[in-house]
């Protein structure tokens, strides 16, 4: 056999601009110009790109490609398809035309692939300061467009490469040079001596926060003092002082050694720090075995007693903050509480309620926050699909401020009592906003994985919860034996596997953008993304009884939801034409029924079963959060945006046959967290202390869940939130294989907002799509 040339070893510069992305080798991220972050693609596509960019306007063969980014392998065509379609979509990020990653690569048929735009090397400093002044361009004379340096003609190839090279070294030599002469500066200073002033670190290149806690396991609910000088938080880890499940720890906003504040005893759980007004008090609640919970004051500093102020026992979703005079603690909705269901102000002082009055609507009112001038309460409403609305303090009609429909994670108001910073839910992450509550106006903050915001009043200062996960998609056979399945270095999610066990679709954003990906599961070199389609990755796929087809929650290109069906194995793809303006979710139901969730766009849902022959619609409940068909009884099972709890119902959502068949599981944020398999029997996906990824099984009775067992997915790993499925002999889960969270600590940005309110800010969702 001949022998064929892997890659070149020669020095490749670190950076290439290709047409309007800049290519980082080294990271193997695409950064587009328009797209918000980076596409990190696979090391096989890097190598594809790097011989494409070796020969601009070339044509290479599908077999020269294979042999040199393969080399010593066998691999089929469709690997080589895979990385040329993940380098489109990478380099299409930020474009509203699918078309756009297509221009970068085109396909000559039935021989190879040419890259169609100019290549430049860009200088090893700063990425987007180098493009715009760049050392050196090679391109071809059919692009169109200013030539500076050589011009690659036919035959010259060999030629350009060696000039390529030579001018990389020179620059390597001069950075090194650079380098070295500054490391000389560094030592000739010395270390600094123990007298010396403490040198904050400063956020790196392109970060505007710094991470104030670093320990293992998470730090959460961040709350600020007055000054911004100090930070309490809760902390929670196998290290947690005295066995704890959580603690409330209190540090200064430099990076300092944290303090123990409260002190729960074993398995108590403390959370929710709140500091008052006047910086001597915290709040905080304290969760025991049982759902004993207890709202309790201690001093800032720690000297003294924690007094109990209230009780919050079964409540779920608790949440409270203090009012800006230190004159009470304003509370959400309060599950459990026969009074607790609207906004009410306890004083600490006497333990005195004093409900709020505005008219009540039975929704849940969740994280109220008082504007620093005392005039506006702001509060989301139903934060699993839900929105910022308003009230006047003293009381008043609501005034609905977003019309988002989405997975909200804290409120705070900006010391100017008229901007809100929020967290929600975007794709797989979670993300900062800046709300003007005057116009309507939203602007990104820019922070990625960020949610929990906590503002000082005075100096406008921001804590946040960073957390960025890793899942991965684990097959738990009956035994309990969990495989890992498909590893990468981005977040699977949302696996569900056909009726037939054949196939697999997951959610992910291992190639950069987030996708739905397939596979034949006994071969699992067909893993591949559908191409076309950008999942909602708040509910999960449907398949069909006979496993051909998928209902696809998805976001059409005006960034509008919508219902696809799906053939996986072709790749066809169709929208569904659901007569909703937002629908959430859609599931097969019996023969050609559809069972829909529509969302009103004022944080309210409510499930429909439509006839797909001239969608008619034969049924309706309001109030559903998620909604699943079960084959054997014929029922549609549903949890409610209202409370915890599992409900059934016929198939044409008849009134006299709604039962309830567990008032505890699923909990109202872990409405998503629970499948119904073929032989009728409902797995509840949870966790505690002793197991953070528990699968329940229960049988599915006329009128309740009958509990048949209990495993343990993962006993140290955290599970994904948005769906999971059960085959004929496994359940397939997304598990964490990396978790924790940090405190992340910035200057409040000035919000650059933007007038055309939630349209535009929808349309700033297309970030990943391709």
């Amino acid at each position: 056999m001949s022998q064929v040339p892997p890659l070149s070893d020669d020095p490749v510069p670190l950076r290439l601009r290709i047409g309007a992305a800049v290519v980082d080798f080294a990271t193997r991220e695409i950064r587009v110009d328009g797209a918000r972050d980076a596409a990190r693609v696979t090391p096989k596509s890097i190598a594809v790109l790097r011989l494409l960019a070796e020969q601009p306007g070339e044509v290479m063969t599908r077999s020269e490609l294979l042999a040199r980014a393969w080399p010593d392998t066998l691999p089929g065509d469709d690997v080589l398809t895979q990385a040329v379609t993940q380098l489109r979509k990478a380099f299409g990020a930020g474009s509203v035309s699918a078309a756009e990653g297509r221009r970068y690569i085109e396909t000559i048929s039935k021989t190879g692939y040419r890259l169609t735009v100019p290549v430049e090397v860009v200088e090893a400093t700063d990425a987007r300061a180098a493009s715009s002044t760049p050392a050196y361009r090679v391109t071809d004379p059919a692009f169109a467009g200013p030539v500076t340096g050589a011009a690659l003609e036919p035959g010259r190839a060999a030629a350009t490469s060696a000039a390529w090279t030579q001018r990389w070294l020179v620059g390597t030599a001069a950075l090194a040079l650079v380098l070295a002469t500054v490391l000389g500066l560094v030592l000739v200073r010395g270390a600094p001596s123990a007298t010396s002033a403490r040198v904050e670190p400063v956020p790196g290149p392109g970060r505007p926060y710094r991470l104030i806690t670093t320990a293992a396991g998470f730090e959460l609910s961040p709350s600020l003092s007055p000054d911004a000088s100090m930070v309490a938080y809760s902390a929670s880890s196998s290290e947690s002082p005295g066995g704890a499940g959580s603690v409330i720890l209190v540090q200064t906003t430099t990076s300092a050694a944290p303090r123990v504040l409260s002190r729960p005893g074993p398995g108590e759980r403390d959370d929710l720090p709140a500091w008052s007004p006047d910086g001597r008090e915290i709040a905080f609640s304290r969760r025991s075995a049982g759902g004993v919970c207890r709202v309790l004051l201690v001093a800032a500093t720690g000297v003294g007693d924690e007094r109990e102020i209230a009780r919050c026992d079964g409540s779920d979703l608790l949440s409270f903050d203090w009012l800006p005079d230190g004159s009470g603690l304003l509370f959400g909705t309060m599950t459990g509480a026969g009074d607790g269901a609207r906004m009410r102000v306890l004083n600490p002082v006497d333990g005195r309620w004093r409900a709020l009055d505005y008219p009540g609507t039975g929704d849940f009112d969740y994280g109220p926050r008082t504007s620093p001038d005392g005039r506006w309460i702001a509060f989301v409403r139903n934060p699993q699909m839900g929105d910022i609305w308003r009230v006047p303090a003293e009381g008043g009609e609501p005034q609905q401020l977003t019309r988002l429909g989405a997975e909200m994670r804290g409120l705070a108001w900006a010391p100017d009592s008229r901007g809100l910073v929020f967290g929600v839910r975007v794709e797989h992450e979670s993300r900062l906003y800046h709300l003007d509550s005057e116009s309507g106006a939203l602007a990104d903050l820019g922070i990625e994985d960020a949610q929990m915001p906590a503002i000082s009043p005075r100096g406008g200062m921001l804590a946040f919860v960073h957390r960025r996960p890793h899942f991965g998609v684990r097959r738990i056979a009956a035994d309990g034996t969990a495989t890992p399945m498909f590893p990468s270095s981005g977040r699977d999610t949302q696996p569900m596997v056909s009726p037939d066990g054949r196939q697999l679709v997951f959610a992910s954003d291992r190639a950069g953008p987030f996708e739905l990906w397939w596979t034949d599961l006994a071969r699992p070199e067909s893993l591949r993304p559908i191409e076309g389609l950008r999942p909602d990755t708040r509910q999960a796929p449907d398949w069909s009884a006979d496993g051909q087809r998928l209902l696809v929650s998805a976001v059409d290109d005006a960034g509008v939801p919508v219902i696809m069906e799906l053939e996986p194995e072709t790749g066809h793809l169709v929208v569904v034409p659901v007569p909703a303006a937002r629908p959430m979710q859609a599931v097969h139901g019996p023969g050609d029924r559809l069972l829909v969730i529509e969302e009103d766009g004022a944080g309210r849902a409510a499930l429909v079963v439509y006839r797909r022959d001239g969608w008619h619609a034969l049924g309706r409940i309001e109030g559903v959060s998620q909604v699943r068909f079960d084959p054997p009884s014929g029922r549609v099972l549903y949890t409610r945006l209202d409370g915890d709890g599992l409900w059934a119902a016929d198939a044409t959502l008849t009134p006299g046959s709604i039962r309830q068949l567990s008032d505890r599981i699923p909990t109202r944020w872990r409405y998503r967290t629970w499948s119904v398999s073929a032989d009728g029997t409902l797995s509840y996906l949870d966790g505690d202390a002793d197991c953070r990824s528990r699968l329940a099984r229960f049988r599915i009775a006329a009128d309740a869940l009958v509990p048949t067992g209990v495993d343990c997915a993962a006993r140290d790993r955290r599970s994904a939130t948005n769906g999971f499925s059960v085959g004929a002999d496994a359940w397939w889960v997304s598990i964490a294989s990396e978790d924790g969270s940090d405190i992340g600590f910035m200057a409040l940005p000035p919000a650059e907002t933007d007038p055309n309110r939630v349209a535009k800010w929808l349309l700033s969702l297309k970030k990943k799509v391709s």
